[in-house]
């Protein structure tokens, strides 16, 4: 029997992942069908932008783009989610350090990584492992190892279609309908914890998240993504259809040429649990699952992120966001003014060599010509070219989410404690460089373009 793509396999996963998360968390459904809404009278109103998108395979993929985020307790279930990603066709793509905002955990993102892939489904998981060495009270270092030692999050048969992708190289589809229906119970909300209250307010007091990722029986998916085109407009219609959004968007300001990463998100919601007393349970409640949306922008280069560091450490230095918005608008005027400097024009972003772009023939169907060079073919139309979509995360972003949405008061003191080498030991592989990727997909599309433009006629 034939094996079905991985490609597919990802597709299916997450379309299931978003309908069980809009069942659990109602709010979800609201913010997918608003976001829809605004992205259809952007591109109405904004061909240009459509054009791009078009260009670059992003249209298509536009309305099921999604990701998620998930927090685990050991290596060994950080192991078992990338080999569970791989049968999806997704890989580890970069390492992030939130400890830089006394967040205790270090994370990678799984997603695809080919072109055609990302144009399939561009499907991506921010998973962050619990970093146990940074919590303080030893105490309670060795409680959250046992209860972590005593739980497994995959289901046996999940494990076992693992195992048999890994062996016969690929699943059936009735063998991937049922992986998909395995694979989903390990992001399935548990509303019983698995320790009782008075430890998981100890768990709490250490660090929201600790408790979060230590006291229940799995790691709940704690929250999922639709893209926006105009994250602007969300932020602002979000109030309108009571959703409470938090205080500032994270990343960038606004901008006609979009770069990286810009996020916002809806509160956390705060859900009934029950703790064990006993032999029997009492009721509680816990704050960790949100609604999140992005814009994405251009991926930049390594000139280009230092810049895009240096103006953000600018801005942190003049000012530095509030939790309760108290002053949003200060935040968000400084970051305008100091991101004045980041060129706001897709051919000077190009020529300064500050971001990756896809190159694409404009009349791949003419005669061959001959060109000098690829600045060559651009100048006399030949060749035109368009932004590459960041696919990747912000750690200050991610933190800032984080620090939003698990109802910490104070935004913490930066620390900083990476640990790349621990990370991918415990990950079973080595993650992939994002700028090295980005350099490689714009190279490919440029030497696409030169080849097709120089193919000889045929008779």
């Amino acid at each position: 029997m034939s094996h079905i793509s991985a490609n597919e396999i990802r597709h299916q996963f997450a379309q299931a992942m978003s309908a069980m998360f809009r069942d659990e968390v109602p709010a979800y459904g609201t913010l997918v069908d608003m976001v829809a809404s605004i992205n259809d009278t952007t591109l109405k109103t904004n061909p240009d932008l459509a054009e791009r998108l078009v260009a670059t395979d992003g249209i298509d993929r536009l309305n099921d783009e999604r990701h998620g985020a998930i927090r685990v307790g050991t290596g060994a279930e950080l192991s078992m989610l990338r080999r569970m990603f791989a049968v999806m066709g997704m890989q580890p793509v970069g390492y992030y350090d939130l400890s830089v905002a006394g967040i205790p955990v270090h994370s990678t993102a799984f997603r695809p990584v080919s072109a055609e892939a990302l144009a399939h489904n561009p499907f991506r998981i921010f998973t962050s492992l619990l970093r146990i060495d940074l919590i303080a009270d030893a105490d309670l270092r060795q409680i959250a190892r046992d209860l972590l030692a005593n739980r497994n999050i995959f289901t046996d048969r999940a494990v076992a279609l693992i195992q048999q992708a890994e062996t016969a190289g690929g699943l059936t589809q009735a063998e991937a309908d049922e992986f998909v229906t395995e694979a989903l119970e390990t992001f399935r909300w548990h509303s019983n914890a698995q320790v009782d209250q008075a430890t998981f307010e100890r768990l709490l007091a250490q660090h929201r998240l600790i408790a979060d990722v230590v006291c229940f029986k799995g790691p709940h998916i704690n929250h999922l993504t639709p893209r926006t085109l105009d994250i602007d407009t969300v932020q602002t219609d979000m109030p309108k259809r009571g959703i409470t959004a938090k205080a500032v968007v994270e990343g960038p300001p606004s901008r006609a040429c979009p770069i990286l990463l810009r996020q916002t998100s809806f509160k956390a919601l705060t859900e009934a649990v029950r703790f064990k007393q006993g032999d029997s349970w009492i009721d509680g409640h816990h704050t960790a699952r949100f609604g999140e949306i992005e814009q994405r922008g251009v991926a930049l280069t390594p000139k280009g992120r230092a810049l895009y560091d240096a103006l953000l450490n600018n801005v942190r230095a003049r000012v530095t966001p509030a939790p309760d918005g108290s002053n949003a608008d200060e935040y968000t005027a400084v970051l305008a003014e100091e991101f004045a400097a980041f060129p706001d024009d897709w051919a000077k972003i190009r020529a300064q060599e500050l971001g990756y772009f896809h190159y694409f023939p404009k009349n791949p169907g003419a005669d061959p010509v001959s060109i000098q060079s690829l600045e060559d073919a651009i100048s006399k139309g030949l060749i035109d070219f368009a932004p590459l979509t960041y696919e990747d995360f912000l750690p200050v972003s991610a933190a800032g989410i984080f620090q939003s949405n698990l109802g910490d008061d104070d935004v913490a003191t930066p620390e900083g404690n990476a640990n790349q080498t621990l990370f991918e030991q415990e990950l079973g592989a080595p993650v992939l460089d994002p700028f090295a990727h980005y350099a490689g997909l714009e190279q490919r599309s440029i030497d696409a373009s030169l080849a097709l433009l120089a193919r000889p006629t045929t008779a």
